[in-house]
């Protein structure tokens, strides 16, 4: 039986980019979630998380014992500050590494899903060539999130709605291997607490013999995540990480 974390979250630790963008922020690449909402719990240092939603354009401010999450169709990137390091807790546990994430990259990028694929994917590893790709592809995102920002700053939420649905058609066709993932991760785990509370009702703590703790550590350091610097954490009910999110 798998025993994923609690509610088969997947777990990562980044260490926010300092590259600078085209408009003079640091940070990483601007994206949505299709079906996840991600949390950020910052552990260290200083920076901001800026978001596209119906809200309009917020800048979020970072420090440690901060905790900020989105929800999906929530489009952010992640500003640094100085030293900003973050937990990140996400939903689904491995939907993001399969395709759930999508990056702002300009319209004519998202209307044809091989340049999409070219354009987000990273070459395996860690050295020079996959932090020259990692910073194309933040640089080739916030080209088409500057926009988006700009035009739902002035009070056009256009743009941005435009975005959001070339996000779901771009994926449309890998929402059937999502479905499985999510029912062997989530929703496995929500059926066995229902299953162990009717037991508990039934007078029945079986389930209880089976008890036993876990500990884990890092499956890769230093990778080049969406955001920043990853250490990744392959789990219980997760998928393998995919170098093609991060």
């Amino acid at each position: 039986m798998s025993h994923p974390l609690p509610g088969a979250v997947g777990l990562s630790h980044l260490s926010a980019y300092d590259w600078e963008a085209a408009d003079g922020v640091c940070g990483g690449t601007p994206h949505l979630h299709l079906v996840c909402t991600e949390a950020y719990v910052v552990t260290g240092g200083r920076g901001a998380v800026q978001t596209l939603s119906p809200d309009g354009y917020r800048d979020i401010p970072l420090a440690p014992g901060a905790v900020a999450w989105f929800t999906p169709g929530t489009v952010h990137r992640m500003v640094q500050g100085g030293g900003l390091r973050i937990t990140v807790l996400m939903q689904n546990s491995g939907l993001p590494e399969a395709g759930d994430a999508v990056f702002t990259f300009p319209p004519d990028v998202l209307a044809d899903p091989e340049a999409y694929a070219a354009a987000a994917t990273l070459p395996p590893g860690t050295g020079a060539d996959t932090e020259a790709a990692a910073r194309r592809r933040r640089d080739l995102a916030v080209e088409g999130y500057l926009p988006l920002r700009e035009a739902l700053a002035a009070g056009d939420a256009g743009p941005y709605r435009g975005f959001q649905r070339a996000a779901a058609r771009l994926v449309r066709a890998q929402v059937p291997g999502w479905r499985e993932l999510w029912r062997a991760g989530a929703l496995a785990a929500a059926e066995r607490t229902g299953a162990q509370l009717t037991a508990l009702a039934d007078g029945d703590p079986a389930h209880l013999e089976e008890a036993t703790a876990y500990v884990s550590g890092p499956s890769r350091r230093g990778g080049y995540g969406m955001c920043g610097r990853r250490d990744e954490y392959t789990l219980p009910g997760t998928t393998a990480s995919y170098d093609v999110t991060g």
